[in-house]
């Protein structure tokens, strides 16, 4: 890796200068690497700028006011430093988001990043201290430079001497950019390049709004938070006793029913287990779901699960958890714009799990409101624009798309939505096992191209989304040489894996897509996302732009599925109608469904 000119500039107006006579122009790729108290490197393909300067968020966005270019960074590191300071850009091309893409899997660190670019083993990337002998080893390079001769990332710069003076940051934003020319190279050889590249940059901005959902947190009313969490529990305890009391009395309520015996645990699943036999419920397990036909006729499932919702609450979201998460009216957690599997965002601190009884704290701030937005039946319309299947894209034109697979079917819509499930899924028992052979009949193409997904999955092979995430496959090593029986049935889940990850990636991609757009565009009404999960969105507006706000999310909704859809290999993707519940609420708890 050699390494280009550099640069030392002082201020902004002289790095804009600088960018302007190297030919940068608006939109155009630039790398940055940034550390507070120390300065920024910047960098494009041909050259690199260095400044020295404690305050380089600002330096920042005097460039993005200047250029709006698409950023080049390692990870969203370098968006939560900008966000941090004030500063939102449009654009970014994150090599971490690009690498779970390109590559999957969740790990994307830029040792791992850099390794898989140059074609060197992960398992030989070297380490520091005493444990290098457990690395690969050999030559280290200049101690001045990122890279080492033998393709690997030298590990004192990526332990964080990249970031010890401006020349380091200048060279690790030149690094970063010479991983996306890279990262393109791999593109170019995939068989749809162009419709990789655009999700890359959809999934690159989906890292920011990630950095800026978890700076941003969303709006809790603290008092009636507190309100809902004392129905569970009580009052808020004055200190650990009062605690502990307050968890004997919700004990007591269900150890003194009759047949329950003071020395149950009811933390213990095996306690429970006697103690439900003891009082006639015979069931193989103790879960609520497996309960839940016994709480009409049970006194004791009755008050066991009501206490265990009141055990939940209180060491999962109880006012521990308003304590320690939330702050100025915000519940703030990290965000993550991909999983490990089919590229799901994820979220810390219970913004993705939280109880539904909760959502009442979930409260729009003065002169604001929420606008609430649910996809509908996303995944099944996602089959029919991945597929190509012109008979299901038909169906999907409707608001309620399973009544007229119901019809085609001939069956209830009950089970015509069992079928499709199912069949994305991989059921092929119970209720399903007829209505999918109409499914077969019905919608051929569809269910080629789920059956094509799941004997990739069956053979070890990876799948890939309709956007290009590549969807790793677990190998079983030699775990079930001597039991075939159990092979055939870990190949026949890993099958039933790829054909839902297929369709489920690609629907996380276009829910990404969605976001992002609605994220460029929301900023004209002060509209910012506050929370994504799985299939909805909850914006924060000010009231009086509530209504245009809710028009902006279906009209971004149709422009991201044109969008995403566009470059498919298939005309019926582009009839393939998308539908979102679009409510403006002041409380989380208002929405239906």
């Amino acid at each position: 890796m050699h390494a280009l000119e550099m640069i030392e500039v002082v201020d902004a107006a002289a790095l804009i200068e600088a960018l302007r006579s190297a030919g940068v122009q608006q939109g155009d790729q630039l790398g940055l690497a940034i550390a507070d108290g120390i300065g920024a490197g910047f960098a494009t393909d041909t050259g690199s700028w260095s400044m020295s300067t404690p305050h380089p968020v600002p330096v920042a966005a005097a460039i993005e006011d200047a250029f709006s270019p698409r950023w080049t960074w390692w990870n969203s590191d370098t968006a939560a430093v900008l966000v941090a300071g004030g500063v939102r850009v449009a654009r970014c091309w994150d090599v971490s988001a690009a690498h779970r893409m390109l590559f999957g899997g969740w790990r994307s660190e830029p040792a791992r990043v850099w390794a898989a670019l140059n074609g060197v083993s992960a398992a030989t990337i070297p380490v520091m201290g005493q444990l290098d002998l457990l690395g690969g080893g050999g030559d280290d390079g200049q101690p001045d430079r990122p890279g080492r001769p033998d393709g690997h990332l030298r590990p004192d710069w990526v332990a964080g001497g990249w970031a010890t003076n401006p020349s380091h940051l200048a060279q690790w934003a030149a690094t970063a950019c010479r991983a996306v020319a890279l990262q393109r190279s791999v593109i170019a050889s995939l068989p749809d390049p162009a419709r990789v590249e655009v999700t890359v940059r959809s999934e690159s901005v989906a890292e920011l709004l990630c950095a800026e959902l978890a700076a941003d947190g969303l709006p809790i009313d603290l008092a009636a938070a507190d309100e809902i969490i004392a129905t569970f529990l009580g009052p808020r305890p004055r200190h650990e006793q009062d605690a502990i009391a307050a968890r004997r009395r919700r004990d007591d309520v269900v150890l003194s029913l009759p047949g329950v015996g003071s020395g149950t645990d009811l933390r213990n699943p095996a306690h429970v287990r006697s103690m439900l036999d003891r009082v006639g419920v015979d069931v193989p397990d103790t879960r609520a779901w497996r309960l839940e036909p016994f709480r009409a006729t049970s006194e004791v499932v009755d008050a066991l699960l009501t206490w265990r919702k009141a055990e939940r609450i209180e060491t999962t979201f109880g006012f521990g958890w308003i304590d320690k998460h939330v702050r100025d009216g915000r519940l703030r957690g990290a965000w993550s714009g991909s999983d490990g599997a089919a590229g799901r965002m994820t979220a810390q601190a219970g913004l993705h799990n939280m109880p539904a009884d909760l959502r009442g704290a979930v409260k729009a701030e003065p002169g604001h409101v929420f606008v609430r937005a649910d996809l509908g039946q996303i995944e099944p319309r996602v089959l029919a624009a991945v597929s190509g299947d012109a008979q299901f894209a038909a169906a999907a034109a409707e608001d309620d798309m399973y009544a007229p697979v119901a019809a085609r079917l001939g069956v209830d819509r009950s089970v015509a939505k069992i079928a499709v499930l199912a069949a994305m899924y991989g059921q092929t028992s119970g209720a399903a096992g007829q209505a999918l052979q109409g499914m077969d009949n019905s919608y051929p193409v569809a269910m080629q191209y789920l059956r094509d997904a799941d004997e990739q999955g069956r053979a070890g092979n990876d799948v890939f989304t309709a956007g290009g995430r590549r969807i790793r496959m677990w190998d079983f090593g030699d775990q079930y040489a001597e039991n075939p029986s159990t092979e055939r049935s870990a190949m026949a889940a890993r099958g039933r894996f790829a054909r839902n990850a297929v369709v489920q990636g690609a629907a996380a991609e276009l829910f990404k897509v969605w976001a992002v757009t609605v994220r460029a565009r929301g900023g004209a009404l002060g509209a910012r996302i506050v929370l994504c999960l799985h299939d909805e969105l909850l914006v924060h507006v000010p009231s009086e732009h509530g209504a245009a706000a809710a028009r902006l999310l279906d009209d971004c909704l149709q422009e991201a599925a044109w969008r995403h859809f566009r470059s498919a290999r298939h005309t019926a993707a582009a009839t393939v109608r998308f539908v979102a519940d679009i409510t403006v609420i002041e409380k989380w708890s208002d929405a239906k469904g």
